[in-house]
């Protein structure tokens, strides 16, 4: 059975793991939803200083403070920035990483590498505009939507969604990932792949094609970009098959 530390993307807290953790739970494992500094329950605890960093050191400290072994760390979406960062310090405390819709970052990288750079400056203008000047208030849906897949995502999902989320503290996006940032060469590597990324990866992207190459394993799940709220027992089911 494996130990999971399961890290949401942005605007999120461990509530948007509930139910996958619960599926997982009732097949044995052992299931950890984590909170990051700034967001939701720990909103307060957030402030100009919360960068990317700070999010590093949530994850580490966490495996560190409850002394977890042989850990399966899952990062979903924005996750993936703090998540590629943690497993290079995690050192033999990590079994294996799973990326869920998302991809390891390289060094020198951040969130807003990702974005054209006019997207990335009309977000300077909403933190500036609405977030005192370090928050990031989650988008409309409609917004959303052009770059993430709402799929599966029923009304009761997408107002809890809505509801529950949280502005991220905007320096998690700005600050760039610092070496280490390569897990051991004994790590499990996972991709989960939903509709956002499957038709990027089959596409060919030349950035992305080491993720179909060893010793990456993919696994595809036909859902949108919130697996987690869309389809929990299915991402359940394949992150089970993942550490079988």
């Amino acid at each position: 059975m494996a130990t999971f530390v399961l890290v949401p993307g942005a605007w999120l807290g461990a509530w948007a793991w509930e139910d996958t953790a619960r599926a997982l739970q009732e097949r044995g494992h052992t299931a950890l939803p984590l909170t990051l500094t700034g967001l939701a329950e720990h909103a307060d605890q957030g402030g100009p200083q919360t960068d990317l960093d700070t999010h590093i050191a949530d994850i580490t400290g966490f495996v560190e403070r409850n002394d977890l072994r042989d850990v399966t760390l899952v990062a979903h979406s924005y996750a993936a920035a703090p998540v590629t960062g943690a497993a290079g310090r995690l050192g033999d405390r990590l079994e294996r990483v799973i990326y869920v819709d998302s991809a390891p970052f390289a060094p020198g990288m951040c969130m807003l590498d990702l974005m054209p750079p006019q997207a990335a400056d009309q977000l300077r203008q909403q933190v500036d505009a609405s977030g005192d000047g370090w928050r990031l208030p989650m988008p409309p849906f409609e917004v959303l939507g052009l770059s993430s897949s709402l799929d599966g995502l029923d009304e009761g999902q997408r107002n809890a969604l809505r509801t529950r989320a949280t502005p991220q503290p905007f320096g998690t996006f700005t600050q760039r990932l610092a070496g280490p940032a390569e897990p051991g060469p004994g790590v499990d590597r996972v991709l989960i792949a939903c509709r956002d990324f499957t038709g990027l990866l089959d596409a060919g992207v030349p950035m992305l094609a080491y993720l179909n190459q060893p010793p990456w394993r993919r696994f595809d799940l036909r859902t949108g970009h919130w697996p987690m709220l869309s389809a929990p027992a299915e991402l359940a089911r394949v992150l089970d098959k993942a550490v079988s």
